[in-house]
């Protein structure tokens, strides 16, 4: 367990070296500046920056907690649609039947609608998938180096949404689909009108009919809060202010904090020496420890505004949803090596 901290505390540091070079380059050059050039008249007293870190830090546990809530929303949004879509499985090859069928219907035919009615729905799945991993201009985190270096991409990255389609859909209805712009509703068209005329010939009766229509409607409930989340970005005037702020913070804090240390090696000279003409080098890993706290917690806040973006700290809807489809489908009876596996890891992320 104790291993296990120690590569995540390094993983960390190795995921913000770069502004912590920045730090370090920063807090050098105004320690250089008090130390060989005599700069002690320039400072800043301690209020107005503890006035400041105290702003910065109220608003970057703002932000962190309204950051946490948007991706446990998008967590239970996805919760939502494991529950839903299993009781859709279950719901059509229970309900799906020739019980009050005018004709009789052959087992073989009642076993083509019900698998229809469950591919399709994977489609769904698929398609709403690919939605949430389409890029919007907000979407910046993924962009940043650290980020991208090891190469760790969504599934939907992979693969065009047409090829993942195509084991789901008949031709007609992923033609019908690809030509509308939001791909997951047309999906749940075709299965409303499927179910419509199911039951106009009575393979599904009414009252079952008005129970799968009732998870129809709740599919589209879910889709429309997991795109709310999607389309409506983190409120810029929290998260680009606050950006700034620490900013502002971190370029102003050397400016006390060595002063402060040069009072204190002029106390302690006259019995320590050569350690109280050097106190000031101190102030380095106290300022590289109060820098790279602020720019952490500030950094994950902006990494998680977006809970679909791609990044390794998103929620991972690509497993959820094959999760999904390997339940259904072995629910139908496939045989397991029909059915593919599970997205693999890429170094421990799940997408």
């Amino acid at each position: 367990m104790y291993t296990g901290k120690v590569y995540r505390f390094i993983d960390m540091v190795k995921w913000t070296r770069y502004e912590t070079l920045l730090f370090l380059f920063i807090i050098l050059f105004w320690v250089a500046g008090y130390y060989f050039l005599d700069m002690e008249w320039l400072r800043i007293p301690w209020t107005p920056m503890a006035l400041i870190g105290t702003a910065v830090a109220f608003i970057i546990g703002f932000q962190n907690n309204a950051v946490y809530d948007r991706i446990w929303e998008a967590r239970k949004i996805w919760g939502g649609i494991v529950n839903t879509s299993r009781t859709f499985g279950v719901f059509v090859q229970d309900m799906v039947s020739s019980e009050h069928a005018e004709e009789d219907v052959s087992s073989e035919k009642l076993k083509i609608e019900i698998k229809t009615l469950t591919y399709r729905h994977i489609a769904w799945m698929t398609a709403l998938r690919h939605a949430m991993r389409n890029k919007k201009n907000w979407e910046t985190a993924i962009l940043h180096k650290t980020n991208r270096e090891f190469g760790v991409r969504p599934p939907e990255e992979k693969a065009a949404l047409e090829d993942d389609l195509k084991p789901y859909l008949s031709a007609e209805d992923l033609e019908y689909v690809l030509n509308h712009d939001n791909h997951q509703t047309a999906v749940l068209y075709l299965q409303s009108h499927h179910l419509r005329r199911l039951k106009e010939i009575g393979l599904v009766w009414e009252f079952s009919f008005l129970e799968l229509e009732g998870i129809i409607q709740e599919l589209f409930t879910l889709q429309g809060q997991t795109e709310r989340i999607k389309n409506f970005p983190y409120p810029r005037q929290y998260a680009t202010l606050n950006h700034y702020f620490m900013w502002l913070l971190l370029l102003l804090l050397p400016l006390a904090l060595a002063p402060q240390f040069v009072d204190i090696g002029k106390e302690i000279i006259e019995n320590y020496g050569p350690l109280g003409k050097n106190f000031i080098w101190f102030s380095i890993p106290v300022y590289m420890a109060v820098a790279w706290m602020f720019h952490t917690m500030e950094r994950i806040g902006r990494t998680g505004e977006n809970p679909f973006e791609g990044t390794a700290n998103d929620v991972p809807i690509s497993t959820i949803s094959r999760g999904i489809e390997i339940d259904l489908r072995q629910n139908l009876g496939e045989d397991k090596t029909e059915i593919p596996g599970q997205f693999p890891t890429q170094l421990g992320v799940q997408f």
